[in-house]
């Protein structure tokens, strides 16, 4: 496990949480590194990425708006910030990173292009 995720817990619907991300294995600087969700029964889906050099994003158009991801070069940490939390946020929330030079700007999928993961903080949202 090369990366660790925090964060995750029980939250009602409406409400807001904040992921993170870190790692001690290398510095975060020059990787790409994207947040992933996995829905119970479903497959794992890119939500948002950062390439980390220069701070640029991509969000996937169906959490546009309510996700935002950011990172803290000084601490190693990449972080997901979630508002209004819907029951369709539910699951595990992967953080991955690979190197910056492989593809440049950041990619949200396939991701499997990824190298490196957590094991998953686990998001459950309620009506």
């Amino acid at each position: 496990v090369q990366l660790v995720e925090t964060g995750g817990g029980l939250v009602q619907a409406g409400g807001s949480l904040t992921l993170a991300c870190t790692t001690y294995a290398f510095t975060i600087n020059n990787y790409n590194l994207g947040w992933f969700h996995q829905a119970p029964g479903m497959g794992r889906e890119g939500v948002a990425c950062i390439d980390t050099n220069n701070g640029r994003t991509v969000i996937a158009e169906s959490v546009k708006g309510r996700f935002t991801i950011s990172r803290d070069s000084a601490k190693n940490t990449m972080y997901l910030q979630i508002t209004t939390l819907k029951s369709e946020d539910t699951g595990l929330y992967f953080c991955g990173a690979l190197p910056r030079s492989r593809f440049g700007a950041c990619k949200i999928n396939p991701w499997n292009d990824y190298d490196w993961w957590g094991q998953g903080t686990q998001v459950t949202v309620s009506s």
